[in-house]
């Protein structure tokens, strides 16, 4: 197979990077040594495009010699049952305004893959680059304002391919993150807004990889970064942590991540440690008929704070979410139920609402994230999916939420008379915020992928 076909085929599963190399060197017939057995590329062995966060087309348009383009667009309105008087919407990684279209990300970049080295950039523009980055603490460890800094990207890395087993990569910047199994970008996913335990836990780390495939089956990848979603570095210590990505068939999939950092800013005794793990399975697969392929998915997420003030006992995170999929009339419509939940006491990996301007880093007093502090929600989703090619899905979506405290966005909203007010999610005298226990949301969306 030519060896750039084989890196586009390759870039469209998710969480796996690029296929050894063939060397560009010639010489005469006669001098040529035989011909060598080449290691299978990882993961080439079948079509993993039912899998959660791999949605999209193997042909990759924008492709120019060693460079591959890739063009995002995310644009969806949401409707909030609860008609928040700000338009805002609270507690979500995906989901920001309510009753107006808005561009979520517009995202342009690539990747280069030229005699062993590699990079890749996807930028972010649109409200992720300002959602995103308000979920970071870290930028509060110092100067130069790195949310400022990265805030229009979503990833920039590069490294270099050495042919050894199936392939093994050395990368370092800003990469995506795979804990809680579906993608950062929308349209690779099955839902649009996934449940707790992808929504509350990182989307990107800034730091090194390497990518190990040990056998087209299987990827062995350790990290070493700054911090659980963060640009820099919470304390003293760097985050260490890694996945296992295991296909033994074309219609099974398991992956664990793993997790350990000291990622409470200002307590540096605070260690955190986080599992995550995942097994999908398509059990269905009939593309001539109504009904053309079928899978579900299931992930399971354990974690817990220790030192500083808090015990594994009383500061924990568990929680899991499962989907089930089907596809219909030649993968045109698809269809996607599910749900999950969480239990998190302290608080410590729920998404601060965004009260009165409040960043990760401010805080509020309108909903504190002390020790011991309850937190429970589940959530339902309903999905449909139009895809009239491979290159754009229109989606509807259903999103069911509830929380054991007030949490999601009430009528009066979270925005103080006349727009926020002092310092970010402070006190606000005579107004408080309305924070509901449920929220109930239509969202359309379009997404296009190049």
């Amino acid at each position: 197979m030519n060896r750039w076909l084989l890196v586009v085929t390759l870039l469209a599963l998710n969480s796996v990077a690029y296929a050894p190399l063939v060397s560009a060197q010639t010489a005469p017939d006669s001098a040529k040594p035989a011909p060598a057995t080449e290691p299978p590329a990882p993961f080439a062995f079948a079509d993993f495009s039912w899998a959660p966060g791999n949605a999209g087309a193997s042909e990759r348009p924008l492709t120019m010699g060693p460079f591959i383009g890739e063009l995002r667009v995310d644009d969806v309105y949401h409707y909030s049952l609860a008609h928040p008087a700000d338009n805002t919407i609270s507690g979500s990684s995906e989901v920001f305004r309510h009753g107006e279209f808005q561009l979520t990300q517009l995202g342009i970049g690539g990747d280069l893959l030229y005699k062993h080295a590699m990079a890749r950039l996807m930028t972010q523009f649109g409200l992720y680059s300002q959602t995103t980055a308000r979920n970071d603490a870290s930028p509060g460890a110092g100067q130069w304002r790195l949310d400022d800094a990265y805030r229009y990207i979503s990833e920039a890395y590069g490294g270099y391919h050495f042919d050894a087993l199936s392939g093994v990569n050395v990368q370092a910047g800003i990469f995506m993150s795979y804990i809680g199994l579906w993608s950062y970008y929308n349209a690779d996913n099955w839902t649009y807004q996934p449940s707790y335990v992808s929504s509350n836990t990182p989307w990107f780390f800034n730091g090194m990889r390497v990518q190990i495939y040990t056998s087209d089956k299987l990827k062995i990848e350790p990290w070493i970064v700054n911090g659980w979603q963060s640009y820099g570095r919470f304390n003293k210590s760097m985050g260490t942590g890694g996945q296992i990505l295991w296909r033994p068939t074309g219609s099974i999939s398991v992956v664990g991540n793993q997790y350990y950092g000291k990622d409470a800013y200002g307590v540096p005794d605070r260690k955190r440690f986080h599992t995550d793990d995942s097994f999908m399975a398509k059990y269905y697969d009939h593309p001539d008929r109504t009904i053309t392929r079928a899978a579900f998915s299931f992930t399971a997420d354990a974690g817990c704070e220790s030192g500083g003030g808090v015990t594994a006992s009383s500061q924990y995170f568990l929680g899991f979410m499962a989907y089930n999929r089907l596809w219909f009339n030649h993968d045109r419509l698809g269809l996607t139920v599910g749900g999950g939940a969480i239990t998190n006491p302290g608080r410590y990996l729920v998404l601060l609402p965004p009260v009165n301007g409040a960043t990760a880093f401010s805080g509020t007093p309108y909903f504190t994230e002390n020790p011991g502090d309850p937190y429970k929600a589940w959530d339902f989703q309903v999905t449909g999916d139009l895809m009239p090619s491979p290159f754009v899905t229109f989606r509807l979506e259903f999103n069911h939420r509830h929380a054991n405290v007030p949490y999601f966005s009430g009528s009066g909203g979270v925005t103080p008379p006349g727009g926020n007010q002092g310092a970010p999610g402070s006190l606000v005298e005579g107004w408080a915020p309305d924070l509901v226990h449920d929220e109930d949301r239509l969202s359309a969306a379009m997404l296009i992928k190049l």
